[in-house]
């Protein structure tokens, strides 16, 4: 079993909610890919160059200067710590991002209806499975940024929650995953000031009535719609929940949200 694990919310901003989850992270059984964001970390870098961050669907607009402060931020100071962090628990960790190895490419968004700057979406096929296969068969554990790549040299920002899906759909074609999406609540919530409304079987048309209700949205949509596309393309499980329980989101029954068509 390959677990992909996608590493968001406000987990990453507090150090030590990041390095239990850390821990986790590297007593865990089987092979495992981390794939993390890191927005908030961004967008007080962009504030305190004067640039005001803008948001639209849950989907960050990225100009020039963004681009820059993305790729230093995610490919360099995050991913870099997590990857320090997890070697000084013996987990022999790679720091990656979509660039490297050619593991994602992606086209650029077109700029209509909305015009998202330099943000890429991935192409399903042009995904290096292989690499990443030949570096968990060998021990290691990649850590990967959300920063790709047009295959022309255009560097794009991209989400983070669409990355782990894409790569745990390139790999299931021949192996078989799991996507976990952690970050600080415990799954979907049907009442979002009550931690125990967690939806525990979230269903695709479900997911379509909450969405248009708008009791579904901003960050939670791109996550949703991504999970929902990896189950359409064979992975086996797919669940948000809970950063601080991630030994019991990768087993059945956990308190979270499962996705299901």
């Amino acid at each position: 079993m390959i677990t992909v694990i996608k590493l968001g919310g406000n987990i990453i901003d507090d150090q030590i909610q990041l390095e239990n989850f850390l821990l986790q992270v590297s007593v865990l059984p089987g092979k495992i890919i981390l794939v993390h964001g890191g927005g908030k970390l961004a967008s007080a870098l962009a504030e305190k160059m004067e640039m005001v961050p803008e948001m639209i669907n849950g989907r960050r607009v990225t100009n020039e200067e963004t681009l820059k402060i993305i790729t230093m931020v995610y490919a360099g100071w995050i991913n870099k710590s997590i990857v320090a962090k997890l070697q000084a628990m013996n987990c022999n960790a790679l720091g990656l991002s979509g660039v490297d190895a050619n593991i994602i490419q992606s086209e650029k968004r077109a700029n209509h209806p909305i015009d998202y700057g330099f943000v890429g979406d991935p192409i399903e096929n042009k995904i290096n499975s292989d690499f990443l296969l030949t570096l968990l068969k060998s021990g290691m554990l990649p850590v990967i940024a959300p920063v790709t790549h047009d295959g022309k040299g255009q560097l794009l920002n991209t989400n983070a929650d669409t990355i782990a899906a894409v790569i745990a759909s390139a790999l299931g074609k021949t192996e078989k995953v799991q996507l976990l999406y952690c970050f600080e609540k415990n799954g979907v919530l049907e009442n979002v000031a009550d931690e125990k409304s967690v939806l525990k079987n979230l269903k695709a048309d479900l997911f379509d009535e909450l969405t248009s209700s708008g009791k579904i949205h901003s960050g939670m949509l791109p996550k949703l719609k991504a999970g929902f596309q990896a189950k359409k393309n064979g992975v086996s499980r797919v669940v948000i929940g809970n950063a601080s329980h991630l030994e019991n989101l990768s087993k059945e029954n956990s308190f979270c949200t499962n996705l299901e068509l």
